[in-house]
């Protein structure tokens, strides 16, 4: 019995998560825009300040799942929910999020440099 409860309330190591394939895409496109929009640092500030409640968060996203669908396509939301329950999802947000900003950075300063 002590065996079986050991691990009763495990919830996962945040090194551990691995997000699926239509969870990438959806997290490229969010993270994408914003840094299209030039919100890195606020997205940044409001994700690391909510860490604790992204899972209340997806909740609350499945909460209004019957409303959102009825006007938007579903899949990307409902993935997009369970890519958030996930206890790593805030790092994988922030860290792809600052991994295109680079990327926009180098190219922008390579398209500067080839102008000149």
């Amino acid at each position: 019995v002590k065996d079986k409860l050991k691990h009763a309330f495990y919830i996962g190591k945040s090194e551990d998560f691995d997000p699926t394939e239509e969870q990438m895409i959806i997290v490229d496109k969010v993270c994408h825009e914003v840094v299209k929009r030039h919100m890195v640092l606020p997205a940044t500030v409001l994700l690391e300040t909510f860490r604790p409640l992204n899972y209340i968060g997806s909740q609350i996203m499945n909460f209004f799942q019957p409303m959102v669908t009825a006007v938007l396509p579903g899949d990307g939301y409902n993935d997009f929910s369970q890519f958030l329950e996930q206890r790593g999802s805030v790092d994988y947000l922030c860290r792809r999020i600052n991994e295109i900003e680079d990327d926009s950075q180098i190219s922008s300063k390579d398209s500067s440099i080839s102008d000149i």
